[in-house]
């Protein structure tokens, strides 16, 4: 009988570790899914997010049988929070605006370099991509390449958040003077939001 309490009251504890472990583990990645995926790679990225959410909820189902068998409530407690945070808290909002207005001096010099000719397209297989100087490059997801549509006062510049398969993607668009249209960088545009004086959030999906 001793036995069995202690072993009880090991599985409890055990579960609880287990519990906060893939909770962190989760919010965690909600965090960083665009630094991951910027070094996995969109391709490498179904994996990751089954390997994680797989994990959180094995650990959900489990701490559900283990309370109804023996009263054990805390991971389930942990769980359930995890659950509500990930539904309520805009945690990919959060990423973003913390990274535009982080970065944003640093991507108005690379605005200025392009405007005044100093950074020139030189992709050779598209006349629009700038491959950012490595000082640069992490200013723009999935390559460091920018996309820059017209000239003078007409000029739209696209830094990459997420470069996904043709036509889906988002970024940060330099259009002064006037918003970027739905069609604008051969996207189609769901979502095009103003963050600031000439800036805008766009994404295509």
């Amino acid at each position: 009988m001793k036995e069995r309490k202690e072993g009880l009251k090991k599985l409890k504890k055990s579960l609880l570790l287990l519990s906060i472990i893939s909770s962190i583990i989760v919010i965690t990645f909600e965090f960083t899914q665009w630094h991951i995926e910027d070094i996995l790679t969109v391709f490498l990225m179904p994996f990751v997010l089954l390997i994680i959410f797989g994990f959180f909820l094995f650990v959900t189902v489990i701490s559900f049988i283990v309370l109804f068998k023996n009263k054990n409530w805390k991971p389930v407690v942990v769980q359930i929070i995890t659950i509500l945070l990930l539904i309520f808290v805009p945690f990919n909002q959060i990423v973003l605006n913390a990274d535009f207005k982080k970065h944003k001096p640093e991507r108005e010099k690379v605005v200025k370099m392009v405007s005044n000719g100093s950074l020139k397209p030189n992709v050779s297989y598209n006349k629009t991509l700038i491959h950012l100087p490595k000082k640069y490059a992490p200013l723009s997801k999935g390559g460091g390449e920018i996309v820059v549509e017209g000239d003078g006062n007409n000029i739209k510049i696209l830094f990459y958040t997420f470069r996904g398969v043709l036509d889906n993607f988002s970024g940060f668009v330099y259009s002064p003077h006037t918003k970027p249209s739905l069609n604008d960088f051969g996207g189609d545009f769901k979502q095009i939001e103003k963050l600031d004086k000439d800036w805008y959030f766009v994404g295509s999906y």
